[in-house]
């Protein structure tokens, strides 16, 4: 567990109703982040000064962070704050969560095979692709745009991605330009480690966005610093493809390419 210290400890309520609430504060953070302080009290019915209060101690601890999301419609401003848990934060609350989708995802694939537990990874992402379709298709057929739109979308989603355009330079031929698509926060992180199905299928869906061939080079789930992702630029991009064809065998691991 955690430990924190919070200042006017002589003017705060007793100390059990404040392990309570703080409690509260950190599971409202694992099932609704990323998510605003406001929104945290209007979920919790606790006033905004005290939410901020348990979302300072509970940072200061280490098992809450906070992320810069850009919100549509904000035109030029500060980008909003939202609170998600840290690595640490995640273990300190438990993992009941974890442990019955392990083991729910075990049985599928004792009873259905190997294909069960793809075919759930695949209806899992099904929604992300519809939704983010349109936001992708916006920024027209450049390969770049298409992959800075959906490095936003994945950021308001709370996935804190980036999008950095890798040129190619002398004697590296032009085609061989590039984006890197990096992605500092994974939902799924500890589940993805034991099912790698879960970041095959988030990899398919980029490259049926982005209508070009990606190449996953790092994942979260597997050490990575963060989730990493080569998307070519350069070359003309093929068409983009549909679930159940060819491309979306070939856009998965990096290690089975020669």
């Amino acid at each position: 567990m955690y430990s924190v210290t919070t200042p006017n400890a002589a003017q705060r309520p007793p100390a059990d109703t404040e392990d309570r609430t703080r409690d509260r504060v950190l599971s409202a953070v694992l099932e609704h982040g990323p998510v605003s302080a406001a929104e945290l009290g209007d979920l919790l019915n606790v006033t905004p000064a005290a939410v901020r209060r348990h979302l300072d101690a509970l940072t200061q601890a280490g098992v809450v962070e906070v992320k810069r999301v850009a919100t549509s419609g904000t035109g030029a401003g500060r980008p909003a704050r939202r609170y998600v848990l840290t690595s640490r934060g995640q273990s300190s609350i438990g993992d009941d969560y974890l442990d019955i989708a392990r083991k729910a995802l075990e049985r599928l694939g004792e009873l259905g095979g190997s294909g069960a537990v793809e075919e759930f990874a695949r209806e899992r992402f099904a929604a992300m692709e519809r939704r983010y379709e349109p936001i992708v298709d916006a920024a027209g057929d450049d390969v770049a745009a298409r992959s800075r739109a959906l490095a936003e979308a994945l950021t308001a989603d709370g996935f804190v991605a980036s999008a950095a355009s890798v040129q190619g330079k002398a004697p590296l031929p032009a085609h061989l330009a590039s984006v890197q698509l990096c992605q500092g926060h994974c939902p799924v992180q500890q589940l993805a480690a034991e099912f790698p199905q879960f970041c095959d299928s988030e990899t398919a869906v980029f490259s049926r966005l982005l209508g070009v061939d990606v190449r996953r080079l790092s994942t979260l789930a597997q050490g990575g610093h963060v989730c990493t992702t080569h998307i070519p630029t350069g070359r003309a991009a093929i068409a983009a493809a549909r679930p159940g064809t060819a491309t979306e065998e070939t856009t998965t691991h990096n290690t089975e390419r020669p």
